[in-house]
């Protein structure tokens, strides 16, 4: 081979593994990141930390999701409407939101490096039960937690270093923390995180009203208190049903509680004398 024919063949192969080895570049501000998808062809997305991936139902069979810890392969096999999908850190349980749509065609698709500006939660010693330091406040993260452990599929649960469940004590005595309402209390669980704890309650709707769900008219001294649903509606509907994420700190919700707990009426209260 010539001196001239070597040099064409290392150009070539040098420009092929360029291109084969480009990378496009997307920073995470808080706005979600477009990924547009082939049929057909499959796309990775490159990440810093391992990731969950969230799916709507509707799109599950039409596309393929393989998630190895920072990196994720998307592979749609028929067209996707516009998407969005969220990714979830393992590590901090914060989100990154992509919006996908899949269309027919031959282009190639580079990888996606994806970026998350500012500054990285920062992990503490996570054999202790002291609390984890990350970059969103303690009580988001725990009622975040409390959320997921109730509602969403075990998969999908980020893991919380440090905390643990609590048993629920004075159950009795909840039904105080709306005394205006004709409403009924019962707590569902409870989770400490070093000083903080968080309760999820279930209120139950027993009025012939709608009851608008105001954290300001809670009886207790409350770090936080969080609704699943702004309102409750009408009794013996399937709206007269939600749930409350409590957080405390320095002690459980029972000892927050303002009102003591209502007496029990003694047997045979009623009788005629």
């Amino acid at each position: 081979m010539t001196r001239v024919g070597l040099l064409l063949l290392l150009l070539c192969c040098t420009g092929w593994s360029a291109t084969s080895a480009a990378v496009e570049i997307k920073h995470w501000e808080r706005l979600p990141l477009a990924v547009p998808l082939v049929v057909g062809q499959e796309r990775i997305l490159l990440l810093d930390e391992d990731v969950r991936v969230g799916v709507p139902s509707a799109i599950a069979p039409k596309l393929r999701i393989q998630s190895v810890g920072s990196t994720v392969y998307l592979l749609a096999s028929e067209p996707i409407g516009p998407t969005r999908l969220q990714l979830q850190s393992v590590k901090s349980g914060d989100m990154v939101l992509i919006d996908i749509e899949a269309q027919p065609g031959s282009a190639a698709l580079e990888p996606v490096k994806i970026v998350v500006d500012g500054p990285e939660p920062v992990v503490a010693d996570t054999s202790s039960e002291h609390p984890v330091a990350v970059a969103t406040p303690l009580p988001v993260v725990l009622t975040r937690y409390a959320a997921q452990s109730l509602y969403a599929p075990l998969r999908t649960v980020a893991p919380l270093p440090g905390v643990r469940r609590v048993p629920v004590h004075g159950n009795a005595a909840f039904s105080t923390l709306l005394p205006t309402e004709q409403v009924a209390i019962s707590a569902l669980a409870a989770w400490r995180l070093g000083d903080y704890w968080v309760t999820a309650v279930k209120l139950v709707n027993r009025g012939p009203t709608e009851v608008q769900l105001d954290p300001r008219h809670l009886q207790a001294n409350l770090y936080a208190a969080t609704f699943q649903h702004p309102s409750l509606g009408l009794s013996g509907t399937p709206e007269d049903t939600s749930v409350a994420y409590l957080v405390t700190c320095g002690g459980d919700l029972q000892h927050a509680l303002l009102l003591p707990p209502p007496k029990p009426i003694p047997e045979g209260g009623h009788h005629e004398g």
